[in-house]
């Protein structure tokens, strides 16, 4: 049986069941539903002959090309599925012990129609979705202006702000990953050992999945705890809606002095090769200014690394102090950890008592 439903029942069932993704690979590639595999109708040159048929003669022209492409697939899409299903042995039956799998194309049209019949025509329960992809980027949007409580890990780079939020995570606080979700670190240094970067349209799938999956599990009181980003994350750009909030959001600063903040930056970035560090101070030589830029590739040629960063994170040091200035409010905003520690454990212990300090009634703390 193959039955149609929202998005939100699909995402719902998506957290128990496979996705299949019957567009053609290179708008998967492009970006698709976090987890969802792609089982593609028509290849990328297909796609573009039976649109073309369809634009140019008619609808009937197109859907009997498509045809000749798919009828030669269904054994092979049929055996995908198969293997697929018999990969996630824990995904669970229903009450008659048929799997059950969800398909989707681009608009919930003719591709995810044509894949659902045949997959319920080989015993599998199908459930498609209605609007397609598209529908699911509807969604996806209107996830970034949610009111969430969120709390912004503030502090100039080297003060170890991604270590103490996976920290959080032991003492039950939830937590966002931007950069996480971004492959990237944030700085010009950010991309050095860290995967591709998805596409804007997919980081802010992934991202969308990550803020929904959050406010499932909380209240609106919930700390949200997420560190201080500019609008861009290495080639990626924080969505506005979420960016305007996180600017209006609480911020822990974290007050670390430079020659402390060095050793962790020797210690996460001084591994990397000579070239790649000239290739990266190169891309910021405008920016740095041509007598710093000289200096610092001089010091990484010569294997002097904490020289080179002392000069980086002079640079960087200006640019956050300036764009903290910025925020709006942000005397009623701010508070301000004061440590001579990168370590993550002490950082939260300081980070959450002064969370429940703020929390305390007056009238206690006058007691």
């Amino acid at each position: 049986m193959v039955t149609k439903i929202d998005i939100t029942q699909f995402l719902e069932l998506a957290q128990q069941h496979l996705v299949f993704d019957v567009r053609s690979p290179g708008e998967y590639s492009h970006a698709h539903i976090p987890e969802a595999h792609n089982l593609p109708l028509f290849s990328d040159e297909e796609r573009k002959v039976v649109g073309t048929a369809y634009k140019q003669r008619s609808r009937e022209d197109a859907i009997k090309i498509g045809l000749d492409y798919f009828g030669v697939k269904m054994r092979t899409m049929v055996e995908d599925v198969e293997r697929i299903v018999k990969e996630k042995k824990d995904i669970p039956l229903n009450k008659h012990q048929k799997q059950t799998v969800l398909v989707h194309c681009w608009r919930g049209g003719m591709r995810s129609a044509g894949v659902a019949w045949l997959l319920d025509l080989y015993g599998y329960n199908v459930y498609t979705l209605q609007g397609g992809y598209k529908a699911f980027r509807n969604w996806v949007l209107a996830q970034f202006p949610a009111p969430l409580s969120y709390r912004i890990i503030g502090g100039y780079t080297g003060s170890g702000k991604t270590h103490l939020l996976h920290r959080l995570t032991k003492a039950r606080q939830t937590i966002v990953d931007l950069e996480g979700l971004a492959h990237h670190k944030g700085s010009a240094f950010g991309g050095l050992g860290q995967p591709i970067q998805p596409s804007q349209e997919h980081f802010e799938n992934k991202l969308a999945l990550a803020l929904s999956r959050v406010a499932e599990k909380c209240t609106p009181d919930t700390p949200i705890w997420v560190e201080d980003e500019s609008r861009r994350i290495g080639h990626v750009k924080v969505p506005d809606a979420l960016w305007l909030r996180m600017r209006k959001a609480p911020i822990y600063f974290l007050d670390i002095p430079q020659n402390v903040r060095l050793d962790l930056i020797m210690k996460d970035y001084g591994k990397f090769k000579k070239d790649d560090m000239v290739a990266t101070v190169m891309r910021i030589r405008k920016r740095l200014g041509g007598l710093a830029t000289k200096e610092a590739i001089n010091h990484i040629v010569e294997d002097n690394y904490k020289e080179a960063f002392g000069i980086l994170l002079n640079y960087y040091d200006k640019f956050y102090k300036h764009d903290l200035t910025t925020r709006d409010n942000l005397n009623e905003q701010l508070t301000t950890i004061t440590a001579d520690t990168t370590d993550p454990e002490e950082l939260s212990r300081q980070i959450l008592a002064r969370l429940r300090e703020e929390a305390t009634p007056e009238a206690e703390k006058q007691n």
